[in-house]
């Protein structure tokens, strides 16, 4: 955009400097509205010299990278100078008489004759003509007669009379009231001399019409010219000022008013007072008002509206308080800005007596105050004493009935909303452009045919340009999922503004249409448009769905530059990407930089670091917001509890349960799932069962969480008939409900039943299986010992080349000790994944198994040249709301000796029975007696020491561990439950172990190796048992 001339530099100067920056008033931005008069120099002689800019030429071009760095130019236009004023037959200074000359001749005797005109000749006096037409020029203003006092105009010019200051003025007065300011800048500029009165009654024009830019302008030009302002001049600017809400400016005529001694004028307190309240700055308005003389309902209620805007229903109410202290006789519009201010804060109480006091003084039949209360009472969430208050109004007008439409809508109402348009229509009043804004938006929750018959509606009553409609019909086609007739809205549309772009945003949240964000942000930004706070919250959303961080980056640079990074919503749909991006860093560093933090905003990180694996931090955030005084909802607790499961922590999972009682969210299905899920991975299956038991709805995701829950924990039958019932109550299975019954077959050696299952999700649900279902198939067949079975089910199913296949293929192989398939299973591993340690374990526990140490050497020596390293087992165990963490052979507890000291004795208490370890877990090739030792010091069993030293009162220790449990581990957890009467529970990275009465849950015995006999322990021990049992 081009800038403004030169004349502009020093317009203010010294007295009005022009602020260069964007004004910002409560938090919210206002827009300069762009004045009618663009550039104009006034001359007093002639306006043969005026120059116009014409608006055609100003450059609308930006680039993407401008939109954080606006030019902000304080008088821009957005209405054009009518081309005539730019011709140079305008510009010519007959211009006047030639348009009045234009006029038939018999016309101005008719107007004459009608306005009095007969008796002018008996005017002999020059001061008493001018007198009378001054006067006639004033009964056509004030009647709004334009054609009358045109050709009162052209007579003065006619016949040659010299006007006088009054005369002139009251033309200029006469064209600004009948709505031609070109004429009558036009008759100021020909005017030999102007005073502040002149100047006063251009600016009110210009004011009048809602150019307070250009109201600014002229006083600044009258201020240059050295007139001083008076009272009249200045509450004219202040109104000007207020309109643009230029907060310096008015400081500066504030200060002009002090030096000319006009402050204790009720018009320029009272303009005053309405322009520190427009501008937000409550403390000047309030100190100016209690400083004046005396006030007037106009300095009241600019007072009274100051609050109201701001929400400060406290500040209105003393107010209102102390109106009444001083028996002020309240007017319409006092009654109706309270109730504004009551209904912004929500004070419904104080409404109420408003509205008694209402009917009291006999003003419940005024439409403005029943539109103020119905408004009070919808944003009190009541619509009924809305409609009541609707229903009082013996004829309501189209501002009544669009006022109760949009109540109900916003109410949640639709249906009513959709009535009450149909009983306006049988009325016989036509909807305006709000009406149908509000119906649109009523659409959008009923039937899509609804909507589409109000946007027939809209071309019907000839709004279908209305850019605040159309705005209302791309929002509804977006959020009915047209999203193509969205588009075809938003593509007719001649004018837009930033409104329409965030409507189209707006169909591009979900997954099916996420991609068009980034494409319609870009596009708005080459065509100039400044994004605000919603435009960015819908493409942050959009790159969320999108898991699109780099754009997401760029976006957040724009914002920053904007100045809204520090905005709650924009904070919050920035943490929201960065955490399903998986970015949470930078999602930690936007949450601490927020001044407030609300419910959606804690749950958005805390979700994220659950999401993560990070449940230690979002118990953490979970601590911080209760101490904070937010307090949860269902899914902030869901989340939680999904982070109590990552890390397997009961305690903190079972006070989260007591708070979803307590906060009444138990009954959610979320939380119902999300309790369901955590028991059963912290090792609590019977609690996770009563749970379910106990839901009165059991959703897909309820029911496969039971069923993957049993399935973890062995109870493959339970899974099975869970299964059943699932069938039986009509709920569909999914892709996750075959992963757990698959689970099931295979823990629990169910292969025919597990191909019927397998081949139904095809044949008999439509499901397409995932590579998650061919591994749960191989590792069916697996187990069982099938391995041609397998190579021919991967031959024909074409699943070479995936790592999954292979993991499955030899973990069979190492049950099974099938050292052939396992090196061809290792194989293919080694090429696909490389790095991962566990598929080198696993090879060499099967050379170990068979006694071929120079092939584990081999392997071993393989993983040491590509710098594989073989993760550190480790194992947990929660104690008295503490995690106990521990790795093999540990020695950093503080507790360790005596962990030792009960291994030892544990030891020592088993071999007297006849316990002998498991030798063939070791897989390096020295003694026997370090093979002995040597898984002495695992971590599970430190871990289970640690438990036992403990835990004084619950019969069940829980050990959760990052591997596989070994085999000499897992005979030594059973035998000890046999002879302790402990429950032990212990979750590997395959599954739950529960060790109960010498026995195991797993089920599936393991190859011994040869020449070994199976160890049948005494009776005092337990029952007859076999030592060696793996999964």
């Amino acid at each position: 955009m081009r800038l403004p001339p030169s004349i502009f530099g020093g317009l203010w100067s010294p007295l009005y400097p022009i602020p260069t920056i964007t004004m910002q008033f409560s938090n919210k931005f206002h827009t300069v509205p762009r004045p009618f008069l663009l550039s104009v120099r006034f001359h007093s002689s002639s306006c043969a010299a005026m120059k116009v800019i014409d608006p055609k030429q100003l450059s609308t071009a930006s680039t993407f990278e401008d939109i954080g760095n606006p030019q902000v130019q304080f008088h821009g236009g957005c209405r054009e100078i009518p081309s005539r004023l730019c011709s140079a037959d305008w510009l010519d200074s007959n211009t006047t008489s030639n348009v009045f000359e234009r006029n038939e001749k018999g016309k101005i005797g008719r107007v004459l004759d009608t306005l009095g005109g007969a008796g002018i000749a008996n005017l002999d006096n020059g001061k008493e003509r001018l007198k009378w037409y001054s006067e006639v020029l004033r009964n056509c203003a004030l009647g709004f007669s334009f054609d009358e006092g045109k050709a009162i105009h052209g007579q003065v010019i006619k016949i040659g009379i010299e006007p006088d200051m009054h005369l002139w003025v009251s033309l200029i007065n006469f064209y600004c009231k009948c709505r031609d300011l070109e004429l009558a800048r036009q008759v100021f500029d020909e005017m030999p001399e102007q005073d502040v009165v002149s100047w006063t009654a251009l600016i009110a024009g210009f004011v009048a019409e809602g150019y307070g830019g250009d109201g600014v302008y002229l006083f600044s030009e009258m201020r240059k010219q050295s007139i001083i302002p008076n009272e009249y001049s200045l509450a004219t600017c202040l109104k000007a000022g207020s309109m643009c809400l230029d907060l310096e400016f008015g400081k500066q005529v504030h200060a002009e008013a002090l030096k000319v001694a006009v402050f204790s004028d009720i018009y320029v307190g009272s303009a005053l007072v309405d322009l520190y309240a427009k501008c937000g700055d409550m403390n000047y308005a309030e100190r100016v008002f209690f400083r004046m003389p005396k006030q007037n309902d106009v300095s009241w209620n600019a007072l009274l509206n100051g609050y109201a805007q701001m929400g400060d229903g406290e500040k209105v109410l003393k107010l209102f308080c102390r109106m009444m202290n001083r028996k002020r006789k309240f007017s319409n519009f006092n009654l109706s800005t309270v109730l504004k201010g009551f209904a912004n804060s929500g004070n419904l109480k104080a409404g109420r007596v408003v509205h008694a006091m209402v009917i009291k003084i006999g003003c419940e039949l005024d439409e403005f105050v029943s539109c103020s209360l119905m408004d009070m009472y919808s944003n009190c969430g009541l619509a009924d004493d809305a409609l009541k208050v609707f229903m009082s109004i013996k004829n309501p007008d189209m501002v009544a009935w669009t006022a109760m439409i949009t109540c109900l809508d916003q109410q949640g109402q639709k249906q009513e909303a959709a009535k009450l348009f149909h009983m306006m229509r049988e009325t016989s009043l036509r909807p305006n452009q709000f009406t149908l804004a509000s119906l649109v938006s009523t659409a959008s929750d009923l039937n899509p045919h609804y909507g589409q018959s109000i946007h027939a509606c809209v071309y019907k009553y000839g709004f279908e340009s209305e850019t605040l409609v159309n705005n209302a019909l791309i929002a509804m086609y977006m959020k009915i999922g047209y999203v193509d007739d969205g588009y075809q809205v938003f593509d007719a549309m001649s004018s837009r503004d930033i409104v329409s772009w965030n409507a189209v945003l707006s169909g591009s949240h979900d997954n099916a249409n996420c991609n068009q964000g980034p494409r319609i942000f870009n596009q708005l930004l080459v065509e100039g448009f400044k994004p605000n706070i919603y435009t960015f919250i819908s493409v942050l959303r959009s790159c969320s769905s999108l898991c699109k961080v780099g754009f997401g980056k760029q976006v957040h640079a724009h914002i920053v530059k904007g100045g809204l990074d520090k905005d709650g919503f924009v904070g919050t749909a920035l943490i929201d990407i960065y955490a399903k991006c998986r970015c949470l860093e930078d999602a930690e560093v936007i949450f601490n930089r927020l001044n407030e933090r609300d419910l959606f905003t804690w749950t958005i990180i805390i979700s994220g670091y659950a999401q993560t694996d990070q449940g230690e931090k979002a118990l953490q955030c979970f601590s911080q917001m209760q101490k904070g005084g937010v307090k949860p909802n269902e899914f902030t607790v869901a989340s939680c509890l999904r982070g109590c499961t990552g890390i397997a922590s009961l305690e903190n999972g079972r006070q989260l349960h007591s708070l979803a009682i307590k906060f009444g969210n138990f009954d959610d299905i979320f939380v119902a799932s999300a309790l369901v899920d955590m028991y059963a991975k912290c090792g609590c299956i019977e609690d996770s069962e009563a749970i379910f038991k106990d839901l009165d709805f059991h959703d897909t995701v309820a029911w496969n969480t039971m069923i993957c829950g049993y399935s973890q924990h062995g109870q493959g039958d339970k899974a099975l008939e869970a299964f059943k019932f699932m069938l039986d109550e009509g709920v569909m299975p999914d892709e996750v409900t075959f992963l757990g019954i698959l689970s099931a077959c295979s823990h629990v050696g169910l292969t025919e039943e597990g191909k019927r299952h397998f081949n139904s999700m095809s044949e008999v649900y439509g499901i397409i299986p995932r590579i998650e279902h061919y591994a749960c198939m191989v590792d069916i067949l697996g187990r069982a010992g099938k391995f041609n079975e397998v190579k021919n089910f991967i031959e024909r199913m074409n699943l070479t080349p995936n790592s999954l296949i292979w993991e499955t293929v030899l973990g069979a192989c190492m049950i099974h000790g099938n050292v052939e398939f396992g090196e061809i299973a290792a194989e293919k591993l080694f090429e696909l994944e490389p790095e991962t340690a566990s598929n080198y374990i696993l090879l060499s526990k099967i050379f170990a198994a068979k006694g071929r140490w120079d092939d584990v050497s081999k392997v071993r020596a393989l993983m040491t040249s590509r710098g594989v390293k073989k993760e550190p087992g480790c194992s947990w165990v929660e104690f008295d709301a503490q995690i106990h963490v521990f790795l093999s052979q540990d020695g950093s507890h503080p507790m360790i000796q005596r962990i030792y000291q009960k291994l030892d004795e544990l030891g020592q208490k088993l071999s007297s029975m006849g316990y002998i370890p498991n030798k063939y877990n070791v897989l390096h090739n020295v003694t026997g007696r370090e093979k002995r030792e040597n898984p002495f010091y695992h971590s599970e069993r430190l871990a289970l020491a640690f438990a036992l030293i403990s835990n004084t009162q619950n019969k069940t220790i829980r050990i959760f561990k990052n591997l596989r449990i070994c085999g000499d581990c897992h005979d030594f957890m059973k035998l000890i439950s046999d002879i302790s009467n402990w429950e032990i529970v212990v979750r590997d990275n395959k599954r739950f172990h529960h060790f109960r009465d010498g026995t195991c849950s797993c089920l599936v015995p393991s190859l011994i190796a040869p020449g070994e006999n199976l160890i049948a322990l005494h009776r005092g021990i337990g029952k007859q048992q076999v030592l060696f049992l793996l999964r």
